[in-house]
C-alpha cells in the first residue's frame, strides 16, 4: 500500500432535531394541554486512534465525513432519536490541525484514544418544556442548534524509538534490512526510499524497539528541496538518531562535509532536532581504501563513539543493535 501521510478532510456533527409544537387531542379528555417532545441531539464526529492503521490514504479518497441529524420531536411528548455519531479510524501519530488556521487540534499517540472533534447540535425542546402556572398553551417550541463544520489537516508522523538519516545511498535501507525483517526496496541510485520504512528490532536481551528508515536527505532539505521536509516531520518522533555515513565517500580534505550537511538541515528545520541524541555510524566499510577515510572521519570529528559497519556483509551491525538498545534504556553493551 502506498504510504499517505498527510490529507485534508471536512467533517461535520449533525444538526439538532426541532423541538415539537403540540397540544393532546384525545377524546374525554378536555384541556389536554402542550405534550410536544424534545429533538434528538445531533450526532458526533469522534476520531479514534486504530492500531491496524498505518496510512492516511482512506482519507485521500473521501473527502467529506457527517454525522447524523437529530430527529424532530413529536406530540404526546415522544422525543426525537440522536443523530447516529460517525468515527473515523486513524493511525497512531496522527496530527490533527485546523486547516484553515494552523492550529493544532490533538495530538494522536495512543492507541484506542478518542476524541470528540465536533459535537452535535443540542436538539430543541418541545412546547411541553415551556408550559408554566401562568402559561399553560405555550405555542412555540425550539429550533434544534446547528452542528459544527470543519476541515482538518491530518499529518501522519511515524512513530520510532529510532530514526536512521543521511544522505542517499549512504545504506539505510540495506541497514534496516540487515537489522530488522524490513524489506525496503535498495538499488544504486538516489532517492531509492521514497517512503519511510518501519522495521522491528529485536536485541535479544529486551523488548523490540522500532527503527525507521527515513528517505534521504539534501541540502536545502528544510526548503523542500529533494524529498524536503515530507519525511523530516519524521524524525522528529524519534528518540534517538543513527547518522549514518558512506565512509567510501569520504573527502580526506572535508571528512566531515556529509556529516554537517544533515545536521545542518536538521537544525533549520526544527530545534528538537537540533539537539536530539545522534549514534554515528560509518558504514560501507567492507569496501577497499575506507579505513583511511575512517581514520579521517574520526580524527577530524574528534568524538570517542563513532561505529563502523558493514550493512552489506553485516560486519558490526548486532554490536551496533546493542549500542541502540543501550541508548534506548535497556540492558547496556557487554
Amino acid at each position: 500500500m502506498k504510504f499517505v501521510d498527510e490529507a485534508t478532510i471536512t467533517v461535520q456533527s449533525g444538526n439538532g432535531g426541532p423541538g415539537c409544537t403540540s397540544f393532546r387531542r384525545e377524546r374525554f379528555v378536555e384541556k389536554g394541554g402542550p405534550d410536544g417532545g424534545d429533538g434528538g441531539d445531533g450526532g458526533n464526529v469522534i476520531l479514534r486512534v486504530d492500531q491496524g492503521k498505518r496510512t492516511l490514504l482512506d482519507y485521500r479518497r473521501q473527502k467529506l465525513f457527517k454525522a447524523r441529524n437529530g430527529s424532530p420531536g413529536l406530540g404526546k411528548q415522544k422525543h426525537g432519536k440522536n443523530g447516529t455519531d460517525i468515527t473515523l479510524d486513524l493511525p497512531a501519530g496522527t496530527l490533527v490541525s485546523d486547516a484553515e488556521t494552523g492550529d493544532t487540534i490533538i495530538d494522536l499517540t495512543q492507541v484506542n484514544e478518542t476524541f470528540t472533534i465536533a459535537q452535535g447540535g443540542k436538539g430543541g425542546r418541545g412546547n411541553k418544556r415551556f408550559a408554566t402556572a401562568t402559561n399553560r398553551a405555550p405555542r412555540y417550541s425550539q429550533p434544534g442548534l446547528p452542528g459544527i463544520e470543519l476541515k482538518l489537516k491530518l499529518e501522519l508522523k511515524l512513530l520510532a524509538d529510532v530514526g536512521i538519516v543521511g544522505l542517499p545511498n549512504a545504506g539505510k535501507s540495506t541497514l534496516i534490512s540487515r537489522i530488522s525483517a524490513a524489506r525496503p526496496k535498495i538499488a544504486d541510485y538516489p532517492f531509492t526510499t521514497l517512503t519511510p520504512t518501519l522495521g522491528m528490532v529485536d536485541p535479544g536481551f529486551d523488548e523490540p524497539f522500532a527503527v525507521a528508515d527515513i528517505p534521504g536527505l539534501i541540502e536545502g532539505a528544510h526548503e523542500g528541496t529533494g524529498l524536503g521536509i515530507t519525511f523530516l516531520k519524521h524524525v522528529e518522533r524519534t528518540r534517538i538518531l543513527v547518522h549514518l555515513i558512506d565512509a567510501s565517500g569520504i573527502d580526506p580534505d572535508k571528512p566531515l562535509e556529509p556529516y554537517e550537511l544533515i545536521n545542518n538541515e536538521m537544525r533549520k528545520y526544527s530545534d528538537t532536532l537540533a539537539v536530539k541524541e545522534q549514534i554515528i555510524v560509518l558504514n560501507k566499510t567492507d569496501l577497499t581504501g575506507t579505513a583511511e577515510q575512517v581514520n579521517h572521519f574520526k580524527t577530524a570529528i574528534n568524538r570517542e563513539e563513532i561505529h563502523s559497519i558493514s550493512a552489506a556483509t553485516g560486519d558490526g551491525c548486532d554490536k551496533l543493535v546493542q549500542i541502540i538498545a543501550q541508548k534506548l534504556g535497556q540492558q547496556p553493551v557487554d
